[in-house]
């Protein structure tokens, strides 16, 4: 399947403007229209374009107001901006600038300066995003990171309250790992985080379904709408599947570990994300009191 094309949404009282940038633009990006700020604003938080491109002098909000207005919202204030205008002098540029614009075409202008100017802030948007990626991922095991779970938890557990559905988490601990790391050395120690993350993502039933490397020989799996039952199933699931695997290290010795796995489902609507993550970790507390290699539910 070939790559979306980006996309950009020009803002513009004037046909013509309007016409002449989507001839310059459409061939190589999905290319968005509206023709005044109001109308902008709106398009931006629907469509979420990867570059706007703004006129600032329109007749119901000039572009000076309608960058406040992206700027100043979560789900727009990334998309960089492109001011178009006929207005000229550094006052205006800079205004722009201190606004948050992040280039400035000068009309009339010229379909090339226009192709390269987009195609600049695409480039940067597409560096920014692959850094961003790369600071979501654990290096070790290329699981997600626990910066990027945080990122997803409020997402989720704001979802799970919104629709009053259960979402459930688990806490997962490598059993006696730094014994392992002492037995084996740590390189044998990383094949062995390395085997078990990847084990993790065969078992999760569904896309929303999410695990990353919490910290250390620690994992936490999140598993919206999915209720108590069906979380200690994964939980015993992950739990017999780490038991019965074999790691092989560099000297091709083969080793064992097992985990201990709290869990947790949410209901409450008056739950916050802390006492939802601490709940999980005093249940995998009682796993690991227990004896290890089982699966705890947290009870109060």
């Amino acid at each position: 399947m070939d790559n979306p094309k980006n996309s950009v949404l020009v803002i513009d009282d004037q046909e013509t403007t309007i016409v002449t940038l989507s001839k310059i633009l459409s061939p190589e990006y999905t290319v968005f229209t509206a023709k005044c700020g109001k109308d902008g604003i709106i398009a931006a938080e629907k469509f979420l374009p990867d570059v706007i491109l703004l006129d600032i002098l329109m007749m119901d909000m000039d572009g000076f107001a309608v960058i406040s207005v992206l700027k100043s919202t979560e789900l727009t204030q990334n998309i960089p901006v492109i001011f178009i205008t006929s207005l000229s002098g550094d006052d205006n540029e800079a205004k722009g600038l201190v606004l948050g614009a992040a280039d400035y075409i000068t009309k009339p202008f010229t379909p090339a300066i226009v192709t390269l100017r987009v195609k600049n802030q695409i480039k940067l948007l597409e560096q920014m995003r692959m850094i961003e990626k790369l600071s979501m991922i654990d290096q070790v095991t290329n699981l997600n990171n626990r910066r990027s779970f945080e990122s997803r938890v409020n997402i989720e557990i704001s979802r799970a309250l919104r629709e009053k559905e259960p979402i459930s988490i688990l806490m997962i601990d490598i059993d006696f790992f730094k014994k392992y790391n002492d037995a084996f050395g740590h390189q044998q120690g990383d094949v062995a985080l390395k085997t078990f993350s990847r084990m993790l993502p065969a078992v999760l039933r569904r896309s929303s379904d999410f695990a990353a490397r919490w910290g250390g020989e620690e994992f936490v799996m999140l598993l919206p709408n999915t209720d108590s039952r069906g979380a200690l199933e994964v939980a015993e699931h992950v739990r017999k599947r780490t038991e019965e695997m074999d790691i092989t290290g560099p000297d091709d010795r083969s080793s064992k570990i097992t985990v201990s796995i709290g869990v947790f489902t949410n209901t409450d609507t008056s739950c916050c994300i802390d006492e939802f993550i601490s709940k999980a970790d005093k249940a995998l507390y009682d796993a690991k009191n227990s004896g290890r290699n089982r699966v705890s539910y947290f009870k109060e």
